[in-house]
Formats: C-alpha cells, sequence, structure tokens
C-alpha cells in the first residue's frame, strides 16, 4: 500500500486543449477517494495519468516514495478496473483472474493461492471454470475485481467500474467494493460522474469541474459546507434549488417572496453583515422545504405559495415541483445547461422539494411551502463561492 500524491499535475493535448489543469490531490494510503464530475471534466484522464496511460504535461506524480511520471504503467504497481471489464472471452474465470500472475512468471503454486483466495472473498468459488459469456454482469465485475485483487498492488485504479450494471445490481455492487475496499486495505482512486456513488462509497470525494479542483472533503462536509455554487449543486439529489435573491437585515427577498431570517443565521456567517442590501445567491436543499399543511404551525413568514408542477411518489418521501417566483441561478454544470429555458435571464425558477409522504399535494394544487431558512446556503453572485464566514 502507499500514498498517491498529484502535485499540480496537468494534462495538455497537442491540439492546446488543456483537459486537466495543476491538479493538487493527496490520496492517503489505504483510503477509498471518489473523483468525481460532469462529462468530460477530466476526470478520466486523471486516472489515466496514474495509470501510466496517459503523458502528464506538467506536475509530479508520486505513488509511495517514488516519482513515476517516467515510469510505464507495469512498472507503477497499480491495479486497474475498467468501465467494460476487459475480460478475455476466451478464458475461463481462474485464467482470467490468474493471467498477470502468469506474465510475471510467479510461482505456479503462489498463482494457486492467490486465485482461489481472492475467489472466496468475492463469492467466486463455484465459477472459476466458466468463460465471461456465462456470467451475470456482476460476476463480471467481480472477475475483473479478482484480477486486481491477486497482484497485491500499491493502489486500485477504478474507471466507472459500475456504469454498465442496471440500477439495483449497482446499488448492490457499490456496497460490495466499499466493503471489499476497507477489508483489503488498498489505496484506491475511483472516477465515477455518478455523485450519490460518490458519496455513498467514498472516505474523501473529490469535485473536479473543466479539469479544476473544485473542492475534496468527507461527503457529508462537501454536502453541509459547498465552497461553490457548482459543488453546491452537483453534490445531492435532487439539486440544491438556487435563486438571485436581495439580502436584507431580517430577511431575504425571492422575486415577490419575503422570507424571514433569524440573527443566529447572521451570527454563523459573520460576513453576510456587510452584504445587507446586496445581491446574493441563495441555495436552499430540496429536503429544507415542507408542505405547510403538514406543519401549520411554522411562521407564516417563512413560506411562498405555488402551483404543483408535479408529484414523484417514492414511498418514503414524495418529489414536488413546483415553481418560485425568483430568477434561478444555473449551477454551471454543462449537463444540466439543456435542462434549463435558452432564455436563462428570465429563467423564472423551478424548484424540486422533499417532502413527507404525508403530505396530499398532486398536480395543479395551489399550496404553501415551507422554506427552513435557518439551513440556507448564501453564495457571492461574482465569484459564486460560499458565504460562510
Amino acid at each position: 500500500m502507499a500514498d498517491v500524491v498529484l502535485d499540480g499535475v496537468t494534462k495538455v493535448y497537442p491540439n492546446g486543449f488543456q483537459a486537466v489543469t495543476e491538479l493538487d490531490l493527496e490520496i492517503n494510503d489505504g483510503e477509498f477517494l471518489v473523483l468525481v464530475g460532469p462529462s468530460g471534466c477530466g476526470k478520466s484522464t486523471a486516472l489515466r495519468m496514474i495509470a501510466g496511460l496517459e503523458e502528464i504535461s506538467a506536475g509530479e506524480l508520486r505513488i509511495g516514495d517514488r516519482v513515476v511520471n517516467d515510469l510505464g504503467p507495469k512498472d507503477r504497481d497499480i491495479a486497474m478496473v475498467f468501465q467494460n471489464y476487459a475480460l478475455y472471452p476466451h478464458m475461463n474465470v481462474y485464467d482470467n483472474i490468474s493471467f498477470a500472475l502468469k506474465l510475471a512468471k510467479t510461482p505456479k503454486d503462489e498463482i494457486d493461492r492467490r486465485v482461489r483466495e481472492a475467489a472466496a472473498i468475492l463469492e467466486l468459488e463455484d465459477q472459476l471454470d466458466r468463460k465471461p459469456g456465462q456470467l451475470s454482469g456482476g460476476q463480471r465485475q467481480r472477475v475483473a475485481m479478482g484480477r486486481a485483487i491477486v497482484r497485491q498492488p500499491s493502489a486500485f485504479l477504478m474507471d466507472e467500474p459500475l456504469s454498465n450494471l442496471d440500477a439495483k445490481l449497482r446499488v448492490q455492487m457499490r456496497a460490495e467494493i466499499a466493503r471489499l475496499q476497507r477489508n483489503l486495505g488498498v489505496t484506491t482512486f475511483y472516477v465515477t460522474h455518478d455523485q450519490v456513488e460518490a458519496m455513498t462509497m467514498g472516505d474523501r470525494v473529490a469535485v473536479i469541474k473543466d479539469g479544476v479542483l473544485q473542492q475534496v472533503d468527507t461527503p457529508q462536509s462537501l454536502y453541509d459546507n459547498p465552497d461553490n455554487v457548482f459543488v453546491a449543486a452537483f453534490i445531492g439529489s435532487p439539486s440544491m434549488n438556487l435563486y438571485e435573491a436581495t439580502l436584507a437585515a431580517d430577511s431575504i427577498t425571492l422575486g415577490s417572496n419575503r422570507l424571514a431570517i433569524s440573527p443566529d443565521v447572521f451570527a454563523r456567517r459573520p460576513d453576510l453583515e456587510s452584504r445587507v442590501g446586496s445581491e446574493v445567491i441563495v441555495g436552499i436543499r430540496p429536503e429544507d422545504m415542507e408542505d405547510a399543511a403538514i406543519k401549520p404551525d411554522h411562521a407564516g413568514d417563512q413560506r411562498v405559495s405555488s402551483t404543483v408542477r408535479l408529484v414523484e411518489s417514492l414511498g418514503a418521501e414524495v418529489m414536488v415541483h413546483f415553481d418560485i417566483d425568483a430568477h434561478t441561478v444555473h449551477s454551471g454544470d454543462p449537463d444540466a445547461v439543456r435542462e434549463l429555458p435558452s432564455d436563462l435571464d428570465n429563467a423564472m425558477g423551478s424548484a424540486v422539494g422533499r417532502f413527507s409522504p404525508r403530505s396530499r399535494a398532486k398536480a395543479g394544487d395551489q399550496i404553501d411551502i415551507v422554506i427552513d431558512t435557518a439551513r440556507l446556503h448564501f453564495f457571492d453572485p461574482v465569484t459564486r463561492l460560499a458565504i460562510r464566514r
């Protein structure tokens, strides 16, 4: 096992496109770190530079106590798990798992011991004689994991290994991979575009956008304390609702709506005092909205009225879509641009609230929505950085 350190790592392609910019990231010994971001943000390029499959344009990459910029993939003591599994279809499971060990001329008895140990860990003992085509998607993924495990590398690199699985199996396999990594204690760098996957699996999560690292923290800290508008909206499902607002000494104004704010909000964020009378970006998590019909005692000056557009009942919770009379702020996620009207300057605020299943709201209803203003997030409208101090 070993630390993996990226120190100012940059990738510029011959055509001048800069895929990764001065990436500073440390994956601690034995840590499961997930790199997450939208499509085309540079996350797979970062992984491929660690693997030695892409040349590093600038910066330094260290695995353990070695600088490995100029080392080939086979000399870096890492093992990769690919999105497409990369299994040999003509080989059975035993031979697929043992292939790298045979190339390394490992003694036969050692190969057999490692393969059978990995098969026991992955519950593949009964599948060793079968070909990949005879296995389920989850079993093929386990074989790919087994091939990495037997090499006993310093680090695992995983490039969206669950994206080809169906939704139910993906949930099952992400739990299995997280459990396996903790049992083995191997330093792991895992790339995904799925923020739910990132939040449920990683010891820490790194968020990247346009090749630039945005924030690295534990999943809960990322969710509770995002550094900027992009991270705030990208982490969390459904996404944070973001609006233009005007801050007053005891309230915020969203369009025609005035929402009262307690002094505690300003006490926790002293920098807000200097912004009274100014524009800010306000973020509201879906779970901080509720149907006022089931919260009749909540203050009347912390409510907005709207017409329900859509209700998605999920059993334990209800996703209610409605409009807020306020201008929406786009997070900067390129995958979300298509979901907003083309005239963003005039886009009035769509919203989604995570309501209790006791809510009886249905499409077309005029309802009051309670907003927990103690839990609002505030951002600078120019820098788009969080106002937290």
